[in-house]
């Protein structure tokens, strides 16, 4: 056969003497089809070298298999970690994964949705912050069925997979005033989104409730040159934080290398630094930064099921709360023994 031309089904029924419905059944599961008539068929393919056509089959039924995983910042240690953990699980569920990047905008959401739905995707998985609500509603009112993971809101219809950030935050807090830190401090970005909100939110209040005063970075990117910048105004101030809680790895690793390489501090002797996410990178000899992990496996888990489980017309929606596991390692002391300064 050319190279150029794709092998079709009625050239493998011919090759098979069976007929062309015969051949769209042999590759149906649970198609009704005697098993001699799917040997015959099953070999007549392999020896044309026939794949089935599963988007046209998609256009037809209604049932593409794809599943769109839309996304900013693709870069990132956890979002790149995730995605690939999400594309296992769906190609192992019999899924196909289709990767629509985009940035935070409204705009670029809305495209990606609307190149989503032009493909027939049975399902979108979106992350943090997106989408609005009238895009998921013109999602849902179009048939395809939606993954929110890390938004705050619950909407019929839908799976919202989040953490416990809030809890997450006020751990982060209890840690610190634990093991002895006195003079506490908060770094995030500004991009507001439910998750890093949640954080910062489960921080204040614990420092609140110990009547604790903080001093606080919350502006920039998500990034590790915001920490960096964070972490050398923080620490040269007069009253500077002897515990910090960075609400992104990334970030706490910026406010890391401040500390120890623009001014000289030691950690954890001198201050004490938690983050939150556990990407690789966090495990790392120069780092061992003790952090909260995002259970990606889990996440990966919990949509598959999901989707694998029919849809029904006005089905409630769905919200998977997962905890944020600490794993501690060397940028924080242990607590304090009692009875020891």
């Amino acid at each position: 056969m050319s190279d150029h031309v794709p092998v079709t089904a009625k050239q493998v029924a011919e090759l098979a003497g069976v007929s062309r419905a015969a051949v769209s059944r042999s590759f149906t599961p649970g198609a009704s089809v005697s098993p001699e008539t799917r040997r015959k068929v099953m070999a007549a393919a392999e020896a044309l070298g026939y794949q089935v056509n599963h988007l046209a089959r998609g256009l037809i039924s209604a049932q593409s298999g794809l599943v769109a995983l839309i996304a900013a910042e693709i870069e990132t240690p956890y979002r790149a970690s995730l995605l690939s953990a999400l594309s296992q699980a769906l190609q192992s569920a019999g899924k196909t994964p289709i990767l629509i990047a985009t940035d935070r905008s409204d705009e670029s959401v809305k495209e990606a949705l609307h190149k989503a739905r032009s493909y027939r995707t049975e399902a979108a998985v979106m992350f943090s912050g997106m989408p609005d609500t009238a895009l998921a509603d013109l999602c849902l009112r179009n048939g395809m069925r939606l993954v929110l993971i890390n938004r705050d809101e619950t909407r019929e219809g839908t799976l919202q997979i989040r953490l416990d950030d809030r809890q997450a935050g006020r751990s982060a807090f209890n840690l610190l005033a634990k093991t002895g830190c006195r003079r506490m401090g908060l770094v995030s970005s500004s991009a507001g989104t439910p998750s890093l909100t949640g954080r910062i939110e489960g921080f204040r209040e614990a420092a609140r409730e110990a009547g604790a005063a903080l001093g606080e970075w919350v502006a920039g990117e998500t990034g590790y040159e915001t920490g960096l910048q964070a972490g050398t105004e923080l620490f040269a101030r007069p009253d500077a934080p002897d515990g910090v809680f960075c609400v992104t790895d990334l970030l706490a690793m910026g406010v890391m290398d401040a500390a120890r390489h623009r001014l000289g501090l030691q950690v954890p002797r001198d201050a004490a630094i938690i983050g939150f996410d556990n990407i690789p990178q966090a495990g790392w000899e120069s780092y061992r930064l003790t952090t909260f992990d995002q259970p990606i496996d889990e996440i990966a888990v919990a949509t598959v099921d999901w989707l694998a489980a029919p849809a029904e017309p006005g089905m409630p929606g769905e919200t998977v709360c997962l905890p944020a596991r600490l794993v501690w390692r060397d940028t924080v002391r242990r607590p304090l023994e009692p009875g020891r300064d």
